[in-house]
């Protein structure tokens, strides 16, 4: 059984089909990957699965539950947390303060006061930075410190939007490097990502959307090896 399976999906904004009956899986255990053009349908797919955007046809099932109308504050209770576009830090809190909002759900004191001190020895950023404003961080410092607030919450399934976006080279490299990091310690990941390239080389199994559409899928190998997917993705 699929850990999360998206089953028919449609979206509309107005009269407009942004997503057009798409459906996927994501095993237990694996990074999957949802690769595209901007406009393709990515973060739409995203949102309507974590319950940020009604979805107008389709099913979504997590751990064989439906959780197609369930609120996004109920999800992270059930195992699932986000890392949105944009990272969307509390600009106004510190870091510290960030962390401890990524663990709203839990009630363990000791358990959240050690998981920090975890995400500060993954991000040693983010430990020299504890006490500073999150809206004062470098991009890459906010990216870093939306997925340690993700990880507060102990998710089973890690969903991760264009966690790449506007970031150096050198920092995209750290973030996936991350990424790999959080999958080896159990941590089933989705990644929604433009850099098809890095993504495609980390992950087990990957969809590619099209117009709202999957165009094509196989293992994350298989279309790093496609011609098609070179010359649309790849540069090839």
């Amino acid at each position: 059984m699929a850990m999360l399976e998206v089953k028919d999906l449609e979206v509309c904004y107005g009269v407009i089909r942004a997503i057009k009956g798409i459906s996927f899986e994501v095993n237990e255990g694996e990074i999957v990957t949802l690769i595209g053009a901007n406009g393709a349908g990515k973060t739409t797919t995203m949102q309507s699965v974590m319950g940020l955007i009604p979805i107008k046809h389709g099913t979504v099932t997590y751990e064989g539950k439906d959780i197609t109308k369930t609120p996004c504050h109920k999800l992270i209770g059930l195992g699932m947390a986000q890392v949105p576009e944009g990272r969307r830090v509390f600009q106004e809190l510190t870091v510290y303060e960030n962390l401890l909002m990524g663990a709203f759900s839990r009630k363990d004191k000791k358990e959240i006061k050690d998981d920090i001190e975890s995400i500060y020895e993954k991000f040693p950023r983010l430990s020299e930075r504890r006490n500073q404003i999150a809206g004062t961080l470098s991009g890459g410092e906010q990216q870093m410190l939306a997925m340690g607030r993700a990880m507060m919450s102990r998710p089973k399934l890690l969903m991760l939007d264009e966690p790449s976006m506007g970031l150096s080279p050198l920092l995209v490299d750290q973030v996936f490097d991350i990424i790999k990091e959080f999958h080896k310690s159990g941590t089933t990941i989705l990644l929604v990502e433009q850099n098809a390239g890095k993504s495609l080389a980390i992950s087990d199994r990957a969809y590619v959307l099209e117009n709202g559409e999957i165009a094509f899928s196989g293992t994350g190998k298989e279309l790093m090896e496609s011609e098609d997917i070179k010359k649309a993705y790849l540069g090839g």
